[in-house]
């Protein structure tokens, strides 16, 4: 679990337990967090993104604002493990 600061916000960064990485994926994580700045604000409780990193993948929040300012790392899906709607439109024909 990580504590951080955005905006004069203070938020919580924690993983899920069937997200299995490293320490330095999870600092990873914090750095790009860090990077989308005042957007992170704008996520209503009960909402979700994804970010999408080179060295890691997409990484899957949720958005908690009540009781405190939580964001989860639901999951994580690598790129080998991305799907485009076109890449399986061509696979079918």
């Amino acid at each position: 679990m990580f504590r951080f600061s955005i905006a004069g916000e203070e938020w919580i960064l924690r993983f899920s337990p069937q997200v299995f990485i490293d320490a330095a994926e999870k600092q990873v994580i914090l750095m790009s967090l860090l990077h989308i700045g005042d957007d992170l604000a704008n996520f209503p409780h009960g909402n979700a993104f994804i970010m999408f990193t080179k060295k890691i993948g997409a990484i899957v929040f949720d958005v908690e604002r009540v009781p405190s300012l939580i964001l989860t790392v639901s999951n994580i899906v690598p790129e080998e493990n991305w799907y485009l709607q076109e890449t399986a439109v061509k696979k079918l024909k």
